[in-house]
């Protein structure tokens, strides 16, 4: 098992939800995180709140946004972790997406992982030593009807993921993929309460009934914690025997052995 204690990590989308859960699991164990976000006022106050060693901020879904990243990355250091966290979400008919729309989620969910990596792996390739963590989703594996464009981006992160992997071999390096399941995030929490007032029902009622509705090959039957998908993130950038997998936290909802 590896020691992170002060590796130099970026966790990207890292101000709320499944990537701050990240941050600061990577934080308990002595690494020097850098925190990433759009905003630089909420990234001052996050990285104060956990302790996290810098934070860079820039649109990740733009080449120039992406540009931003690096340049500010390059005062810090080479990145000896790299945890490719941001991408966006959305329920959306198949038929009612555009092109523009189509482009915008590979542009964020694919292009910035694409982007980072072929930037800051050949350092780790030069001192025979990195961890890149890519999050895919479960919908990776079974693609959702009412997300496809976002089921595809996260479909192309295990491809991904595992061809960068290959790119590792006899070194150091590994390359893996987390699919969290369903995971309560302050995203989803308002995606319920949306769908609540649409509805006319009230948001608990919802999320009851979520699973036997939705999701009834669920083992778990509950909401993935983002510390659940952190513990996950943080085993695989420990373990260098790990190399080239996709690992599910998804609490058995893909029916498959």
């Amino acid at each position: 098992m590896s020691d992170l204690s002060n590796k130099l990590t970026l966790v990207t989308g890292s101000t709320k939800g499944i990537g701050k859960a990240i941050a600061e699991a990577f934080i308990d164990k002595n690494a020097r995180v850098v925190i990433h976000g759009r905003s630089r006022s909420e990234l001052e106050s996050v990285k104060e709140s956990i302790g996290a060693f810098a934070c860079v901020d820039g649109d990740l879904g733009s080449a120039e946004g992406c540009d931003s990243v690096l340049e500010q990355l390059a005062e810090l250091g080479p990145v000896e972790v790299l945890v490719n966290n941001a991408g966006i979400f959305g329920v959306e008919e198949f038929f009612n997406i555009d092109d523009e729309e189509w482009l915008r989620y590979f542009q964020v969910n694919v292009m910035s992982v694409v982007r980072l990596c072929r930037a800051l792996m050949p350092s780790m390739q030069e001192n025979n030593y990195g961890r890149i963590i890519n999050v895919s989703s479960e919908a990776a594996i079974k693609p959702l009807p009412q997300m496809v464009h976002y089921s595809m981006t996260k479909t192309s992160l295990v491809s991904l993921s595992r061809g960068l992997a290959e790119l590792s071999k006899g070194t150091r390096i590994t390359v893996n993929s987390v699919l969290p399941g369903p995971t309560w995030t302050e995203g989803v929490e308002k995606y319920f309460d949306g769908l609540a007032a649409e509805e006319g029902k009230p948001s608990q009622e919802l999320i009851d009934n979520y699973f036997a509705e939705h999701e009834p090959t669920s083992l778990l039957q509950r909401f993935v914690d983002v510390k659940e998908v952190a513990h996950a993130v943080v085993f695989l950038a420990l373990n260098g025997a790990i190399n080239g997998s996709a690992q599910r936290v998804e609490g058995g909802i893909i029916r498959s052995i």
